[in-house]
């Protein structure tokens, strides 16, 4: 019989186990999920969404396009989602504030949208998203006309008001956040003239996929730096489309890593998203020495898909590059986790941004791999873990109300001496409703605690 844990602030204790197996499907991206709802409902027209996640940060980001005029249809049967746009600059007046809950996605981008329309609008959300800084995206959007008539000038809750008279954008990315050039391309679109957006290190490209995919007038190159340069011509009217959300590889990652510390396992995931932007800790982990078999490729919303068979294997300890550290920022927590049972001492380079996610996601590193015998340390801007192939256990991990801090911790005491207890796991919620019953479907134990 399958566990289910549905109340807050809900404790689980966390068995050592042994050979997990199955075959599981991943949940539908949390990245392109939110991107499409909001372009679906930038169209004049039904846009189809098939497979969208639903989750309690995707719940946050359909209830503020629906406050902006979106009519948003989910039949939960079929798993299809029909949005009936409002268009480029259609953005109504919202009647009451613009609660997203614990969603940081939800916050930038859809502060970028709102930016350019001439509309009022107060977000707020619960005390984690309150703490997690916003300067970054508001201050490269006041250039552009948006007002913070808030006292507050960093964090929510915010009152903003959107430009009348939106000027282009030109601007380099100083923190390179997917989330915060993805803030800047919404503005973008209902900016008359051309903006530019350019981009020093790589991160995430699936909003210029997107954009693409919907017609947007969008191009793209690099120029004499090597410097990616996006440039939109604002005010084009988007097209409708039908679309199925490929599988997250970020979610993904915690029954990857599972799999590969837990001795005798053999698990196969189904549609898994390869795009070389989000799946670069894969290849870490098979330069950890990880058994990772890709089978059949395939093609899903423009990004390509792969099921994948997991072995459990010997790992050894990896650094990371520092410019890699875009790419693979919400995989450190479960990478930490496989280098706690590497053999072997594993440097993640270039950490620092950790500390301004849904949590301090650093400290919480250090906090549940040292509580749990596990030695490690920072040094200036870098993490360091020692392995030595098993993790004593024994703790007690606060989750910090971080999805990814709470599954990490599930995957940590999958494979402990002694078992581990998470002091909530009602966070996971907002990324992977079912990851406790997958958890358990393949050979993983656990108890309330």
């Amino acid at each position: 019989m399958i566990m289910k844990i549905n109340n807050k602030n809900n404790p689980v204790i966390i068995e050592p186990s042994h050979g997990l197996s199955g075959s599981i499907d991943t949940p539908s991206d949390k990245s392109i999920s939110h991107r499409a709802l909001i372009l679906g409902s930038l169209c004049l027209g039904e846009t189809k969404i098939h497979n969208l996640l639903t989750s309690e940060d995707i719940s946050s980001t359909i209830c503020a396009l629906v406050q902006f005029g979106a009519n948003i249809n989910i039949s939960e049967e079929q798993n299809i989602t029909k949005i009936y746009g409002i268009g480029i600059g259609g953005l109504l007046q919202p009647s009451k504030k613009i609660y997203l809950g614990n969603s940081g996605t939800s916050a930038r981008l859809l502060i970028g949208l709102m930016s350019s329309c001439d509309v009022c609008v107060e977000f707020e959300g619960d005390p984690s998203l309150s703490k997690r800084p916003m300067d970054r995206v508001l201050n490269p959007l006041k250039k552009i006309g948006l007002e913070i008539v808030s006292n507050k000038q960093e964090h929510l809750p915010l009152n903003l008001k959107g430009a009348v008279f939106p000027v282009p954008i030109n601007h380099k990315l100083v923190v390179p956040s997917a989330q915060i050039k993805s803030a800047l391309m919404l503005a973008a679109l209902n900016i008359k003239g051309r903006s530019t957006i350019i981009e020093t290190i790589k991160t995430r490209d699936h909003s210029e996929k997107l954009f693409e995919y919907f017609g947007a007038d969008i191009q793209i190159r690099m120029n004499d730096m090597g410097h990616k340069e996006i440039m939109i011509n604002g005010q084009k009217r988007l097209s409708p489309r039908e679309l199925d959300i490929p599988g997250d590889p970020s979610s993904a990652a915690f029954f990857i890593v599972a799999a590969l510390i837990s001795k005798g396992s053999k698990l196969r995931i189904k549609n898994v998203m390869i795009n070389p932007t989000r799946s670069l800790f894969i290849d870490y982990l098979i330069s950890m020495g990880a058994k990772i078999d890709f089978l059949d490729k395939y093609s899903k919303c423009g990004e390509e898909v792969s099921d994948i068979d997991v072995t459990a294997s010997d790992l050894k300890g990896v650094t990371t590059s520092l410019n890699d550290a875009p790419a693979i920022i919400d995989e450190f927590l479960i990478l930490s986790v496989a280098a706690a049972y590497a053999k072997g001492e594993s440097k993640f380079c270039g950490v620092s941004e950790l500390k301004v996610k849904e949590s301090d996601r650093l400290e919480a590193i250090i906090n549940m791999l040292t509580a749990s015998g596990v030695k490690c340390e920072t040094k200036d801007d870098d993490l360091i873990i020692y392995g030595n192939g098993e993790v004593p256990g024994g703790s007690t991990i606060n989750s910090n109300y971080d999805h990814r801090v709470a599954m990490s911790a599930f995957i940590l005491g999958l494979g402990s001496k002694s078992q581990i207890r998470i002091d909530d796991v009602s966070p996971i919620a907002t990324s992977f409703p079912n990851f406790m019953e997958i958890y358990q479907e393949i050979g993983g134990n656990f108890h309330s605690g």
